[in-house]
């Protein structure tokens, strides 16, 4: 395994084949007959020529300076990762997963019951109610959560300016409530590296919408006191927001909704099956309690109530669109094939 790619060159220097041949070079003349202006042009363009042997090393070459699943697994930070199989790879490289986002709901009914079979999987998972598909990416479906929590308290008349968050929280949560224009109340630690429940009792109020928390929280601790917590936010008239960066600690174990959250986020491309890293690609539901499912973002999917098949709907208080309607739909496929092959079984062993 190379991990310094420094003394990969050296190693290599003397074995490597150049990818041009000294003669394997050729030139095109693209000035001839050109439709573009002669300041746009030029009479010869220089291009590789190389042999198919060249071609082959130079490709090959490039593959082995990238990370693979099967060189190791993948090493990103404190967010909890699995094992990420090529046969999910293999499914939403099918022909058949490449369905235009405008096309008619007679003619996508398959993919419209993905969408409701992977909502259905992921409410059972978190223990909610509801979950859109939509948000693109996980700190985009953290601010669709908060915003969804921000129409329930404006719907219901509530004045709230403030969201509590605990200082080992991730840095995207922060931003996350002060783009939803929230001021944010930062929550220290106890010794023992958990929420500390009298500082919590101490910060929260009648400005609070929400607390955010992750658990197992950023440092890899499972807050025991998550029943307390959730008491305490909920008697000051806040909701409890669960970021899903470490739901994998929990699958088919525990669920966020059992333990008092009222909305959350879940991090697909971490927890189920789509390499993480690199800026994307990556797709963040949100799910929620009943009493927030009528402010998820539109269109919804659900069995339609006159005939058979699968629609789409407008939850009544709408917070109105964070994406397209598909979000990043091969992402969701290999959600959905992960879930469906592992089941509960699979899923608490990946845990």
């Amino acid at each position: 395994m190379i991990h310094d790619q420094a003394n990969y060159e050296r190693e290599t220097e003397d074995v490597r084949e150049p990818l041009l041949s000294e003669k394997g070079e050729e030139s095109v003349d693209v000035g001839a007959d050109s439709p573009l202006p002669d300041d746009l042009t030029r009479d010869e363009l220089t291009l590789p020529a190389p042999s198919e042997p060249e071609i082959a090393r130079h490709y090959t070459r490039l593959s082995q300076m990238n990370w693979a699943i099967d060189a190791g697994p993948y090493p990103l930070g404190s967010c909890t990762m699995k094992y990420n199989p090529k046969f999910t790879e293999d499914v939403a490289a099918d022909p058949n997963a490449a369905v235009h986002p405008d096309r008619s709901e007679r003619s996508t009914q398959g993919t419209l019951e993905l969408r409701y079979r992977l909502q259905e999987f992921l409410a059972e998972v978190g223990g909610m109610d509801a979950v859109t598909l939509q948000p693109p990416a996980g700190a985009a479906g953290e601010l669709t959560g908060i915003l969804v929590a921000k129409a329930y308290h404006e719907h219901r008349g509530n004045d709230r300016s403030e969201v509590v968050i605990p200082a080992s929280a991730h840095g995207t949560n922060f931003a996350t409530a002060a783009t939803a224009g929230y001021d944010v109340v930062e929550l220290p630690s106890g010794d023992d590296g958990r929420v500390d429940v009298e500082a919590l009792e101490a910060a929260v109020g009648d400005d609070t919408a929400a607390l955010m928390l992750t658990n197992p929280n950023t440092v890899g601790l499972f807050e025991r006191d998550i029943t307390e917590i959730a008491d305490i936010v909920h008697d000051a008239g806040g909701l409890l927001y669960y970021d899903g960066a470490n739901l994998n600690a929990l699958l088919g174990r525990g669920r966020p909704g059992d333990m008092g959250f009222d909305v959350m986020h879940y991090n697909v491309h971490k927890t189920f099956a789509t390499p993480h890293g690199g800026g994307g690609p990556g797709a963040g539901p949100v799910g929620v309690v009943d009493e927030l499912a009528e402010f998820l973002p539109t269109p919804q999917v659900r069995e339609n109530e006159t005939a058979s098949g699968y629609e789409r709907f407008e939850p009544e208080h709408t917070i109105g669109k964070v994406h397209g309607f598909a979000g990043n739909w091969l992402v969701l496929v290999k959600a959905y094939a992960y879930i469906a092959r592992l089941g509960d079984e699979g899923l608490a062993d990946a845990a």
